[in-house]
């Protein structure tokens, strides 16, 4: 990490539930993607990081095409990046989380009111105003990004280097010109909401491999009962466990300090 740049827990600490791309954006170097053609992950020191890369190298995405995840891979992997703290996004399966979800009827759109009239340009509490579902922001959006990089920076997504991504993203957030399909904040809305949430969900629905997301956090999990703590000013000692029964390793002591907020 950088001098001078936020670290990865002031990060998370002030940008749940909302975050300036700015700050997703400082918190360290490039992670080495996927190729279009073959979804092999690069190897990390760590035996928890090789694993969570194991797993997600693995997948194969059933919605979206190779060029399409790979352009996932990349985003997530600038929106929470790995660092000193641990694996990021990228390594936690966020892609694979956001390919799962594809499948669903929330990215159908069933379970939305999606009759018109709409009206794009209404307030944020007039509620979601546009005709497209999840699966169509996806498509069109990864599509409308990939044009407006080359025409702006000279490369896809995926291709540019990692000051140019954020530059990238900080456009989209802020309301990018050339986005014809759909507004580019409505996109950026959505990815850098499921990265977080296949970040911090339980591992079964595809992201949080190994936990990360919990233990970054200090989050129990699926534990029965953890009243007794939470008043206490001090780290809860027991490692997080996911609706199936998976455990994390037990934290060690440094690492239950500097997790601690």
């Amino acid at each position: 990490m950088a001098p001078g740049n936020p670290s990865r827990r002031t990060f998370f600490k002030r940008s749940i539930p909302l975050i300036p791309v700015a700050a997703a954006a400082a918190a360290g170097g490039a992670v080495t993607l996927a190729t279009t053609d073959h979804h092999h992950l690069p190897t990390v020191p760590g035996p928890a990081v090789n694993t969570a890369l194991a797993d997600a190298a693995r997948y194969t995405p059933s919605y979206f095409s190779a060029d399409e995840y790979r352009f996932l891979q990349a985003v997530v992997a600038r929106l929470i990046p790995q660092d000193d703290l641990g694996p990021g996004a990228l390594e936690a399966g966020v892609p694979e989380f956001i390919d799962r979800q594809m499948n669903t009827p929330y990215a159908a759109g069933s379970n939305w009111y999606m009759q018109g009239p709409f009206q794009p340009d209404a307030p944020a509490e007039m509620g979601y105003q546009l005709k497209l579902n999840v699966r169509e922001i996806y498509r069109l959006g990864i599509a409308a990004a990939n044009q407006w990089c080359s025409k702006n920076l000279g490369k896809h997504f995926a291709e540019l280097a990692p000051d140019a991504q954020d530059q990238a993203l900080a456009a989209m957030e802020h309301g990018a010109e050339g986005f014809d399909s759909l507004p580019s904040a409505t996109f950026f809305s959505m990815l850098w909401g499921n990265t977080k949430e296949g970040f911090f969900s339980d591992p079964l629905h595809g992201g949080n491999k190994d936990l990360v997301g919990w233990k970054l956090i200090n989050f129990p999990g699926a534990r029965a009962d953890f009243m007794d703590w939470i008043e206490r000013d001090e780290a809860y000692p027991q490692p997080p466990v996911s609706i199936h029964g998976q455990r994390a390793e037990r934290w060690q002591k440094h690492w239950r300090k500097k997790m601690w907020w």
